[in-house]
């Protein structure tokens, strides 16, 4: 059995097969999906997959950092609410990201810090976090929380060894998908030398499918092939990956 714990399903790309990308999923030992949410316009797609899907598709929810703009008090004010309601089993995707650019800086780091509040208000609910060229600074709004120890998800991490330790120690999981079959991604280091119980797997669908698919529509069938790229590096078995993913997710989520 695995479990993708990242996959955007609900979004367009999906609308006219739906229900086979979830029968592939299943064919491929795939059966369970946690969905992030991005933004207002995510939200009811989201909830209605999940809805149709309760076996499969379980919720998180929050604001996409890509999509945090100038009234994000207001844009929070919206999502406070669903986090509370629903049964959502985690807060995300949440995190910072300053990769083309720095606008929306000071929003970017109030919407980070607005969500670790709600994460300890729920007694340390998991949280998402994407992380892009602001690695230092969510480690130092993750410091200033003052909880020291987290659960979550670094999602589709992209660091070296020592910030993968970092983010470990401070209870985090490394969510390891596509990339990893990139060529040259030095990714493949760092899982060599991370311990498995560290570890879930993701897809990001659409986006950032494996080889050999790289290039089109991602889906949660092709997490068979990073667990299988993971099982490879480590030279362990493909059956212990997956128990060991699959263990972490279910502990994680609750799912």
């Amino acid at each position: 059995m695995l479990i993708d714990t990242h996959s955007h399903i609900y979004l367009e790309e999906f609308d006219k097969d739906i229900d086979e990308v979830i029968s592939r999923a299943k064919q491929n030992g795939v059966t369970k999906i946690v969905l992030p949410n991005i933004d207002k316009t995510s939200v009811q797609r989201l909830f209605a997959l999940a809805k149709s899907n309760p076996q499969v598709c379980f919720t998180m929810m929050g604001l996409y950092p890509g999509s945090v703009e100038e009234n994000v008090e207001e844009q929070l004010s919206e999502f406070s609410p669903l986090v509370k309601q629903n049964d959502v089993v985690a807060i995300g995707e949440i995190g910072l990201d300053f990769y083309w650019n720095r606008d929306y800086y000071e929003q970017q780091i109030y919407a980070f810090n607005q969500h670790l509040s709600w994460s300890k208000d729920l007694g340390n609910k998991p949280l998402c976090i994407h992380c892009r060229k602001a690695f230092d600074e969510i480690l130092q709004c993750l410091k200033e929380d003052g909880r020291g120890s987290f659960r979550g998800v670094f999602h589709c991490f992209s660091g070296d060894i020592n910030q993968a330790k970092k983010v470990v120690e401070m209870g985090f999981l490394l969510g390891i998908g596509g990339v990893l079959t990139f060529k040259n991604a030095h990714l493949a280091q760092v899982v060599k030398h991370m311990d498995l119980k560290h570890i879930v797997l993701e897809t990001d669908a659409p986006y950032l499918a494996p080889v050999p698919y790289r290039g089109k529509r991602n889906e949660p069938a092709y997490i068979k092939i990073v667990a299988e790229k993971i099982a490879e590096i480590k030279e362990i078995p493909f059956e212990q990956v997956a128990e060991q993913t699959t263990y972490n997710a279910e502990q994680l989520f609750g799912i």
